[in-house]
C-alpha cells in the first residue's frame, strides 16, 4: 500500500505528511487542550498580566538604578535620577505594547 504504482508521487507526499505529523507531535506542537500538561486558557491571561507587571517594574527599576548611580558619580542629585526613571517607564510601556499589541496581518496592505 505504501508503494506508488501510479507514478504521481502521492507516496512521497504521504510520507512527508506522516513525518511532519510525527515531528510536530514529538515537539508537542499538536497537543490537544484536554491533555493534563496543556496550559489552561484561564492561565494565559494571568501569565500575560504577570509578565506585563514584571516588564513595567523591571524597566523602571533599571532606570532608577542607572539614574541613581550616574547622579552619585557625577554629583547631579535629582536630575539624572528623574530622567532615567522616565526613560525606564517609557521603555516599560514599549515592552508592554509589544506583548499586548495585535499581530500584524501579512495579507493586509498599508
Amino acid at each position: 500500500m505504501d508503494e506508488d504504482k501510479t507514478g504521481t508521487g502521492t507516496t512521497e507526499t504521504n510520507s512527508f505528511d506522516s513525518r511532519l505529523a510525527e515531528a510536530r507531535a514529538k515537539r508537542g506542537l499538536d497537543r490537544p487542550a484536554d491533555q493534563p500538561n496543556a496550559v489552561p486558557t484561564d492561565m494565559s491571561a494571568f501569565t500575560v498580566f504577570f509578565r506585563v507587571g514584571i516588564e513595567l517594574v523591571s524597566a523602571v527599576l533599571v532606570g532608577l538604578l542607572i539614574g541613581y548611580g550616574l547622579d552619585r558619580l557625577l554629583h547631579t542629585r535629582p536630575f539624572l535620577l528623574i530622567l532615567f526613571v522616565v526613560l525606564g517607564g517609557i521603555a516599560g510601556m514599549v515592552n508592554v505594547w509589544r506583548i499586548v499589541a495585535p499581530a500584524p496581518n501579512p495579507g493586509r496592505k498599508s
